[in-house]
């Protein structure tokens, strides 16, 4: 360790603690300074985007079916108007694990940018709530003078008006969230209909309400540092080649006040930039022994606007959701002092320490060759997906038995699932490859139907012929047809006499 490095150790005394909460555990509330700037613009548009998708994906059908339902009380799911029932589980648990390989090469290479810009937690907290608190109650300081002040009619006010709002919006989401499981229809009903009719609906409504409101009008940002699984899945993830919100402690350390005249503000070409770099990573120190000023003026509105109460400047951490909030106020600081921007930007601790960026490291390559895969064997498994299974079973237990001289008889189990939108009618079964074989359907009706999104189910028996039997076991395929058009088919083995 050289001199420098003993001068400016790695102060790691942060990471012991969390910015919402004291040493004696309580919580301290945050009051974010309302931002502002290029990045903040940005993510309004994206989120008004986003909100305007979230409410209207629930209205649009395609032939019938809502455009996404994940109805998990009944088992069944629509993704893009296609319907997954119970037996298409693989796919959807395939799907999951490919979205999980998605998230951590995601990850890996762009940190949490996710959270910043696209969760709902953040574009309803951030975009919604807290814009109607600066609204109604001012910025962070005038917010924590009214909360800190007495109860008057103002206070009462502006409290009851917030909370009603707040708690409107809630009802709003929660509606929102229950058109997602339950659809649109039902869920108009529940708001039209007398709550005796559906209770439980009601009961649900309420509840959901109530969380929702909780969540953004107390939990908020304990959600993200806390609650929220990705967040403890970004220290595991983040490599050092990851781009996330980085403070630049190469341009920017020491930090202090600009001051008018500064005769050795040449030496900063003295010391050479990787020196900096390992004495200056993640520290928190203010001053350096060799008296030159860094870009970074310290007026601390990094902290003041960051949703999370963290400083940036200590590197990354656990809490940062890469709002960008930090990079707008600190990109007008350094517009006002005539310094370049980006002090605070979209980088990796390589690119910050090397002036280089190496996304695609060897952990990024290796996702993405399993992300690909994944990708391959789903389109594999949806194209060669049918929009009708069949299974035909034999009853357990039972044996062959003679017909005649001739013909041997096996029975059994047959059922019909219709995934699609629609009945499918005139259902009938006949034999592969077998022209002297012949099924019969136990009590059937002059026209079978499988109702959409349901299934049909019976029994049936096979004849074959006893030449037929070349060994003890013969496999059988099974077609299935409607008003004579061939929608799937299915395998069984039919049993005979030991030869």
């Amino acid at each position: 360790m050289n001199d420098i490095e003993k001068i400016y150790q790695d102060s790691e005394a942060f990471r012991d603690n969390l910015a919402t909460v004291d040493k004696k555990g309580k919580r301290i509330w945050i009051y974010p300074k309302k931002p502002k700037g290029r990045f903040y613009n940005a993510r309004t548009y994206v989120s008004w985007l986003l909100l305007i998708l979230l409410f209207g994906m629930p209205f649009i059908k395609i032939n019938g079916e809502p455009f996404m339902l994940f109805n998990v009380l009944e088992g069944k799911f629509n993704i893009f108007g296609i319907v997954f029932t119970p037996q298409d589980l693989h796919l959807f648990a395939l799907a999951m694990v490919t979205l999980m390989v998605f998230i951590v090469l995601f990850t890996v290479v762009f940190g949490r940018l996710f959270c910043g810009w696209i969760c709902p937690q953040t574009i309803f907290m951030e975009m919604v709530f807290r814009k109607i608190e600066y609204f109604i109650e001012g910025d962070a300081n005038q917010q924590r003078k009214l909360n800190q002040a007495p109860w008057t009619p103002e206070k009462f006010f502006k409290k009851t008006i917030k909370h009603a709002i707040f708690f409107a919006i809630a009802v709003i989401i929660s509606n929102l969230f229950l058109s997602y499981i339950i659809g649109v229809e039902e869920v108009g009903k529940i708001i039209r209909e007398p709550v005796s009719d559906h209770f439980g609906g009601f009961i649900g409504m309420l509840v959901f309400s109530g969380l929702f409101y909780g969540v953004f009008a107390f939990m908020r940002e304990q959600v993200c540092t806390t609650i929220c699984p990705y967040g403890r899945l970004q220290g595991v993830l983040l490599v050092q080649d990851s781009i996330v919100v980085h403070y630049d402690f190469v341009r920017g350390e020491p930090r202090g006040k600009i001051k008018k005249a500064n005769p050795l503000s040449s030496m900063r070409d003295e010391v050479s930039k990787s020196d900096v770099a390992t004495a200056t990573a993640g520290s928190t120190f203010t001053e350096s022994p060799l008296k030159i000023q860094g870009d970074c003026i310290d007026c601390k509105l990094c902290v003041h606007v960051c949703p999370t109460g963290i400083d940036i400047r200590n590197g990354t951490q656990l809490e940062c959701v890469n709002c960008t909030a930090c990079m707008d106020a600190c990109d007008e600081v350094m517009e006002k002092v005539e310094r370049p921007k980006g002090l605070i930007r979209y980088d990796s601790y390589t690119g910050i320490k090397e002036g280089r960026r190496k996304i695609f490291n060897t952990r990024a390559k290796a996702y993405t060759a399993v992300l690909v895969a994944l990708i391959a064997l789903q389109a594999f498994l949806f194209a060669t997906r049918t929009e009708v299974e069949t299974l035909v079973l034999r009853i357990p237990g039972q044996l062959f038995q003679k017909v005649d001289e001739n013909t041997l008889r096996n029975i059994y189990n047959w059922e019909v699932i219709n995934k699609t939108a629609t009945d499918i009618d005139g259902l009938s079964f006949k034999l592969k490859d077998e022209p002297n074989g012949r099924i019969e359907i136990v009590g059937a009706a002059n026209n079978v139907v499988s109702p959409k999104q349901g299934m049909i189910k019976g029994v049936m028996m096979i004849d074959l012929p006893k030449d037929a039997m070349k060994a003890t076991k013969k496999k059988v395929v099974i077609e299935v047809y409607s008003n004579g058009k061939l929608i799937d088919q299915a395998t069984t083995n039919f049993l005979g006499p030991i030869k």
